[in-house]
């Protein structure tokens, strides 16, 4: 063998040394790295597992609070149904006691209104024990009217009950 060749084959060997050296730590490096981006791996699961966790968390906080508010309007919603029942039945009570002449629907007079020609007198008849205010009983078709217009009206109010209620208990 002559030096050059033996140079060549010197410089070969220790190319091929660096080569397998390169190669050596490139491994290494890799094995650090598998294992640096395996533990970061971990830790992204386990933070996506604790955010999961919260959102389904406040999902079920938010679908009780929901479920609480249906349960508290359903009971409103009873509530009114019961009251605008009740308004009804009392109502039409009374216009069947107006209709059988059971009870009459009066109003108040005024005595000291000389314009409004009523001739009603103010003292007390013979035929009366009654010392009161001086009062005229309406037709009973107008008294009717009256208990229509005063039935809508308690309706009306019961309707508006229920609305406030219903944006107070819906409204933050």
């Amino acid at each position: 063998m002559t030096p050059v060749q033996k140079l060549i084959g010197l410089g070969l060997a220790f190319v091929l040394a660096l080569a397998i050296g390169f190669g050596a730590a490139w491994q290494v490096q890799d094995w650090r790295m598998g294992k640096v981006l395996a533990e970061q791996a971990g830790l992204h699961e386990d933070d996506l597992t604790a955010i999961s966790n919260a959102a389904a968390a406040q999902a079920r906080a938010e679908q009780d609070k929901r479920l609480a508010l249906e349960q508290q309007l359903a009971g409103q919603d009873q509530q009114h149904s019961k009251e605008l029942s009740d308004a009804q039945r009392n109502q039409a009570a009374l216009r069947d006691r107006l209709a059988t002449a059971d009870v009459r629907l009066s109003v108040l007079l005024d005595a000291t209104d000389t314009a409004s020609g009523c001739d009603v007198p103010s003292a007390p008849g013979a035929a009366g024990v009654v010392h009161a205010a001086r009062r005229a009983q309406l037709d009973p078709a107008h008294a009717q009217r009256i208990i229509a217009i005063t039935d809508d009206g308690d309706n009306a109010v019961i309707a508006l009950r229920a609305c406030q209620a219903y944006v107070r208990a819906v409204a933050p």
